[in-house]
């Protein structure tokens, strides 16, 4: 009931019956939250006493407390735990402060600190008492250290469920881009095109996921909006507009159609990794992120493969239905079971059903007074102005930008060069081709087993034993997958011909794609714990760069194979490669040095 209570559809429902249904404890009418009732008797006291103070002494006799009441009501004042959420707290009778709870999801040493003390308070279900600002605004907060409502605190089968919705919505969109590929020959044979206009719908699909997240990511950060209002209205729209793209009769209208798909899909893409965020702590969060990311790198891999067959038998466009067939059964699971995981879209709500209930229009959350002056054109500014200058200025978010770009972009060549090598060398069909990208899968659970071991066996003790040590120290593992990248493309590259067996060139691709993991897992971890501020702003800014190298290398990368050969095109990006081992291996060496000469790092 929870789970449906808080997706697009149970808060539709409360909606449309102005909230009769589905009720959250605030709107029940055995709801009692001590604490606040301490706080708002404590302020009519007062008011009270203010106003004695400035009524005639006849009437003051009348109004006058007895002293046994008094004292009673002293005696029963509740001693309550309280945790700071605002510097300027005025304390009451009996709070005692135990802790600091940061309201930010951001990856910080302060977040794991405050994490680890509130694990420990988790097991003894300790009352928080909501806070007061000096202009007398009281700041609602979770009721215990254990709420329910905490996204922190949801139980592991309600995590794990959401994280497979999760997955599933990115699977689909990232399989939506590569579906269409097994089904160029036929878009060339109906609109009369070449092989690189034909290889645009692609392309086009990747430039509209890249832009989609410069504007998705800040609007999930607004409280009012949060997580799933940004997800639901796009993702009903990305399968809505499937169903034109695959009947659409004209070229142009193909690419219009297959843009506007990427980019509605693309709000997975860009707060898919908050939203893990919002759900498990900084300690295990690269546990469950690399869940996440499998489900990022299989949709490319298995798109190939659920429409190879079907278009060898029925056509370019059975690949595009296939879209729909794929995305349409997960959006709605989507919109009946995934709950808003922001906190602070959370506890704003919250706030409002305690106003509604108690009448009190001072009783806001954390966010409501951050954002109540929020500007769209500072939302501009965060969205397009900020990732650009930080990259620009600090070398070392540069680095990470250029080198994951020139491997995504990589990444993508393999659509196109996977039909110049199979096909014409070892005589692979369509569809044989289309299961050649299992290999993408293989290497990504490989490079997934082993990430994991390194985090569980290694680096989660050393972090409890050590404290949370720089965040160069999340690189190590890149240092091992830009060693074998180079490696994984030149064994690919220079077995791709007939006289080898073509199982050795597939070894070739699952260690690049191992590698390919080992370095995008390590870099999604590094920024945000580098440059905390500006996380969102980082992962659009990455994600930008990366979308429009790849869109390029599918458009240049068939002319390029064809003009240098499978082993020299692919020993030219190799080559490009190898620089990143030089550029990585000085991060990891001098990355503290740069920050410390950043203004933008944490």
């Amino acid at each position: 009931m929870d789970l449906l209570r808080e997706s697009a559809v149970g808060q539709i429902l409360r909606y449309i019956t102005k909230n009769r249904i589905l009720l959250y404890p605030e709107e029940k009418d055995d709801f009692s939250w001590p604490p606040l009732d301490a706080v708002l008797a404590s302020e009519k006291k007062l008011q009270a006493i203010q106003e004695d103070e400035i009524t005639p002494a006849t009437e003051k006799t009348e109004r006058q407390i007895p002293e046994d009441e008094e004292s009673a009501s002293e005696s029963d004042e509740p001693r309550l735990e309280s945790i700071i959420t605002a510097p300027d707290r005025e304390e009451y009778p009996g709070s005692h402060v135990v802790t600091t709870r940061t309201a930010t999801r951001a990856y910080t040493r302060e977040r794991f600190e405050v994490e680890q003390q509130l694990a420990a308070d988790k097991t003894k279900s300790i009352t928080i008492a909501p806070t007061k600002t000096s202009d007398g605004t009281i700041l609602v907060d979770w009721y215990t250290t254990d709420d329910p409502a905490n996204p922190q605190n949801w139980k592991t089968t309600k995590k794990s469920l959401v994280l497979v919705q999760l997955c599933a919505y990115s699977l689909a969109i990232y399989g939506s881009s590569s579906m269409y590929v097994p089904g160029e020959g036929g878009v060339m044979a109906e609109f009369h095109v070449g092989d690189t206009p034909a290889a645009l719908g692609l392309a086009i699909f990747v430039v509209g996921y890249g832009i989609g997240p410069l504007l998705f990511a800040p609007l999930s950060e607004i409280a009012s909006i949060g997580r799933n209002w940004v997800y639901v209205p796009t993702f009903c729209l990305f399968v809505i507009l499937s169903f034109p793209t695959a009947v659409v009769k004209n070229y142009a209208g193909l690419l219009v159609l297959r843009f506007l798909t990427g980019f509605f899909g693309s709000p997975c893409l860009a707060n898919g990794g908050a939203s893990v965020g919002d759900m498990y702590s900084l300690l295990e969060l690269p546990i469950y992120l690399s869940a996440w990311t499998v489900a990022c790198f299989w949709g490319p891999a298995i798109g190939p493969l659920i429409s190879g067959f079907a278009i060898q038998a029925k056509g370019w466009r059975w690949g595009l239905w296939e879209i729909v067939w794929l995305s349409g059964p997960i959006l709605i699971v989507f919109l009946f079971f995934y709950p808003e995981t922001s906190a602070d879209n959370i506890l704003r709500r919250r706030a409002q059903r305690l106003r509604k209930r108690t009448g009190v229009a001072n009783i806001k959350s954390k966010s409501e007074l951050e954002q109540a002056n929020l500007k769209p054109s500072a939302i501009l500014v965060e969205a397009l102005v900020k990732p650009l200058e930080i990259m620009i200025k600090d070398p070392a978010v540069a680095f990470t930008n250029v080198y994951t770009s020139l491997v995504y972009g990589i990444y993508y060549s393999f659509f196109e060069v996977f039909p110049l090598v199979y096909p014409p060398m070892y005589g692979f069909n369509i569809g044989e081709v289309g299961l050649c990208f299992l290999t993408i899968g293989i290497g990504c659970v490989i490079g997934v087993s082993c990430f994991l071991t390194y985090q569980i066996y290694y680096l989660i003790p050393d972090i409890k034993k050590n404290g949370l040590r720089a965040p160069e120290h999340r690189l190590v593992p890149a240092l091992l997958g830009v060693i074998l990248l180079p490696v994984g493309y030149f064994l690919f590259g220079w077995t791709a011909r007939p006289a080898v067996h073509w199982i050795v060139s597939l070894i070739g691709v699952i260690i690049l794609v191992a590698a390919n993991f080992f370095i995008f897992q390590c870099v999604f971890v590094y920024l945000p714990l580098s440059y905390p501020r500006y996380a969102a702003s980082l992962f659009a800014a990455n994600d930008l760069c990366r979308s429009m190298f790849a869109a390029a290398c599918v458009l240049f990368s068939r002319p390029m194979f064809i003009s240098l050969g499978i082993g020299g095109g692919v020993s030219l990006l190799a080559g490009l490669s190898v620089l990143g081992v030089f550029g990585m291996f000085f991060l990891w060496r001098y990355g503290a040095k740069l920050r410390s000469k950043s203004k933008f790092a944490g």
